[in-house]
Parts: structure tokens; C-alpha cells; sequence
């Protein structure tokens, strides 16, 4: 799904930008995403919109049926999935990575590409769901981090009582125990804060991902071992060829907002082709 592929909560109004308030019904060209009774977050809307832009694009390339049916709950059809995926492998057109620009990477990089690293962690979640106010939620999430943080950099004691009586996760019984973790075992943007990192302790940070803000103390570290270049390579040229088309993804449907009709979200627009 292209939501595993692009964070289009990027894809929107620029910090500093007062924004109206949004009609009850948001539309691409028309063509509705939600319906009055819906609460959907402003993310899940940009979500809806970037799919409707791609498949009227789709449509429009001769790749999809013009009888499509719009779909009414955000989840498209079959072969709307399919003439998008087409469209996409032919307007995204990126060159291989080279060599140099691989070695470049994993040398600026080199806790990405460790084996065996793993930390064991702790935390208190709270959970972003339908409906939520993310601005209450987030202020609760902040009492709590400068809270524990107090507590001698997040004594058991204060930690694990925060966690039973706040967190949303079921590890919360437990103090907030997650126990040890490999890379694969997180969603990817929760790993990227825990990992490749030195710090132990509290971190300094809320942590975001997809399950909603999350208050961390890592307990312990093991480094793992730095592995090198030559047994990494395809992953590096993986990564860099990821880079490479969420850019792409996004500058191709920055064009197409910029040549559509949109009403009720906010998404950034380009009228003119941008360079990959």
C-alpha cells in the first residue's frame, strides 16, 4: 500500500500557515473522500487524497476504466491498485545508484548496516485513535516524559507506575517492559529513534509512530557488529533506490495537486514539472 511507502503527513501545509476551516467533505476533482459522519485525522484525509490523485491520473493515462467506481470508505478497487502501480513504474523513471553514491552512504551511515544490535526498552504509550485530541493527547504525553524525567531519569519505580496507570500499550501491566529489541522487531520509525544511537536512559524525545506517541527509556545496549561494504551492498542500493522514489512519489504528486480541483485538504502543489 502506498501508505507503507510515503509519510504523506509531509504532504501538507507548511508550518506557519494558517489554514481555514475545512468543508465537512473533502474532494479531488470533484469526487468526494469522506461523507459528513466521518472523523478521519487530517493524515488518513491527505492519505485519500494522494490515491484519488493517483488514480484519476491513472484514468486519465488509459491505464484504469473511466466506469472506476470512486472509492467511498478509501480503500480502492483492484484494478484501480494495479493501473496505479503501472502508472507509477511508468512516470517514475530513476536511475540505478551508483557505486560511489552506495559506499557514500554506508560510510555517512554505518550503525544502519550493524548486525546483532539490540536494546532492551521500555516505554509508555499513548495511543492515537479515531476521534482523539491530539493536541490534549500530546500535552499528556509531554507531562508524562518531563515527569519521569524527574524521577532520577526515569527511576523503575516512577516509570513503571506511569506506565500501569497511563500507557495504552498491554506492556503497561508490566511497567512498560518491551524486553529486548531487534531492528525487526519495531515499525520501522519506532526503530529509528532506538537504534544506531548511543544514548541510554530516558530519551530526551517523545517518540512517534504509527501507534501514536511514546515515552522510552532504553535500559540497555548491545552494539552488535559493523559489517562491511561488500556484504551490505544490496542492502545500501535497496535503501537508496527507497530514497529515491518516496522523492519522486512526491514531487509526481505535488504536479498532480497542482493541476487539480482541491477542496477540504491541504496539500502542497507544484505547476510545473520538478526536477527528481
Amino acid at each position: 500500500m502506498l501508505s507503507e511507502t510515503v509519510d504523506f503527513s509531509s504532504f501538507s501545509t507548511p508550518q506557519g500557515t494558517p489554514a481555514a476551516e475545512p468543508p465537512r467533505v473533502a474532494r479531488i476533482n470533484g469526487v468526494a473522500l469522506n461523507n459528513e459522519t466521518e472523523a478521519l485525522s487530517s493524515e488518513e484525509l491527505r492519505q485519500r487524497a494522494c490515491t484519488e490523485l493517483l488514480r484519476q491520473a491513472a484514468m486519465q493515462a488509459g491505464l484504469l476504466d473511466a466506469a472506476d467506481v470512486a472509492p467511498g470508505d478509501g480503500v480502492i478497487s483492484e484494478a484501480a491498485s494495479q493501473a496505479i502501480e503501472a502508472l507509477l513504474e511508468h512516470e517514475l523513471q530513476m536511475p540505478e545508484p551508483s557505486d560511489e553514491a552506495c559506499q557514500r552512504h554506508h560510510a555517512a551511515h554505518p550503525a544502519r548496516y550493524r548486525t546483532g544490535e539490540r536494546v532492551r526498552v521500555r516505554h509508555v504509550l499513548f495511543a492515537v485513535t479515531p476521534g482523539v485530541d491530539v493536541v490534549s493527547l500530546r500535552n499528556r504525553a509531554e507531562a508524562c516524559l518531563l515527569d519521569v524525567r524527574c524521577h532520577d531519569g526515569g527511576a523503575s519505580e516512577g516509570f513503571g507506575k506511569a506506565a500501569r496507570e497511563l500507557s495504552n500499550c498491554p506492556s503497561g501491566e508490566e511497567g512498560g517492559e518491551l524486553g529486548w529489541l531487534h531492528p525487526s522487531d519495531c515499525a520501522p520509525e519506532f526503530a529509528k529513534e532506538l537504534f544506531g544511537h548511543v544514548e541510554v536512559g530516558v530519551l530526551p524525545r517523545l517518540v512517534h509512530s504509527r501507534f501514536g506517541l511514546h515515552v522510552v527509556e532504553v535500559l540497555e545496549r548491545e552494539g552488535g557488529a559493523a559489517q562491511p561494504f561488500e556484504a551490505v551492498r544490496g542492502a545500501v542500493a535497496m535503501a537508496l533506490r527507497q530514497q529515491t522514489y518516496v522523492t519522486a512519489l512526491r514531487q509526481y504528486l505535488q504536479l498532480l495537486a497542482g493541476q487539480a480541483e482541491v477542496v477540504g485538504v491541504e496539500l502542497d502543489s507544484a505547476d510545473t514539472p520538478l526536477v527528481q
